[in-house]
């Protein structure tokens, strides 16, 4: 398929190749229950592009809830004390068990997070306790009792399309066997793991909404989460959250997939900003 010219600083919709303003995606996903914005974690260029979307919904004046891959439930504790004033940056980090569940610099997040502080937007710890997706992806999900699921229910089971898009960005090669194909069933283990990831941020989003049904939910997630409607959206629809909207940022002139649309939306950043830090590797068990 040819490439569409996408500039910098643009809005390109993948499902008619259209360039479209700020404020008509806004509008758009403001309407939303669940908006995913999709990240390339040591990124700052994507972290400060989350920020500004982030501003321009809570503008839009829907109660806004803002959820985070790099938190499991466990600490949810933290998150609520530091929207409230009553621990300061420091001490939130160490609470929410930053440099053993996550890793990546606390700086590339910081601002996000002092954003939630300055307007007391609830922060939502997405994810789920990290020895249960090994252990689902080892042993599947009927091999551990409920009370040991955190809270989770099973994942819905991804579709052909979804675990060929997991092959081709893993090569079917992660961890410790590799896959000649996507329904090879050595590559169980990894969807298996993948799934547990993308229905815990599904389900503590849903969660959430049941709390709140008027509010928006604005998901901080690994874009390969959400891409082509995989993943997290999947398990949502599952859960019967329908309007969810995925946006991603992008560096380069777009160019369509036979796959379909890859997001609602894709931002064009200036690729002359980018940065990164590394990750401050956690001692983890491989899924």
């Amino acid at each position: 398929m040819s490439t569409i010219p996408h500039p910098p600083g643009e809005w390109l919709v993948p499902a008619t190749g259209a360039l479209a303003s700020h404020a008509e995606i806004i509008a758009d996903m403001a309407a939303r229950q669940v908006v995913l914005l999709g990240e390339t974690h040591d990124r700052f260029d994507i972290h400060r592009w989350q920020l500004h979307v982030a501003a321009g919904l809570l503008a839009s004046g829907r109660p806004l809830m803002v959820g985070f891959e790099m938190f499991p439930r466990r600490v949810q504790p933290a998150l609520d004390a530091f929207v409230a004033g009553d621990i300061e940056a420091d001490a939130f980090i160490e609470q929410s068990e930053w440099e053993n569940v996550w890793g990546f610099d606390p700086e590339l997040y910081l601002p996000l997070f002092h954003f939630c502080r300055q307007f007391k937007l609830p922060m939502l710890a997405l994810n789920c306790h990290r020895p249960l997706v090994t252990r689902i992806g080892k042993q599947g999900w009927d091999a551990v009792p409920e009370a040991e699921r955190d809270g989770l229910t099973p994942a819905r089971p991804a579709t052909p399309a979804a675990r060929q898009f997991l092959f081709d960005i893993t090569g079917g090669g992660r961890f410790s066997v590799a896959a000649s194909a996507p329904d090879d069933p050595g590559f169980d283990r990894f969807v298996r793991a993948q799934g547990v990831w993308d229905r815990a941020f599904a389900v503590n989003i849903a969660k959430a909404l049941d709390r709140r049904p008027d509010a928006l939910v604005l998901g901080i997630i690994g874009r390969g989460h959400m891409k082509y409607g995989h993943g997290t959206p999947f398990q949502l629809a599952d859960l019967g959250v329908e309007r969810v909207g995925v946006l991603l940022p992008g560096d380069a002139d777009f160019t369509p997939s036979a796959n379909g649309p890859i997001a609602d939306a894709v931002f064009r950043l200036d690729t002359r900003q980018i940065a990164s830090r590394p990750r401050r590797e956690p001692v983890r068990a491989t899924p």
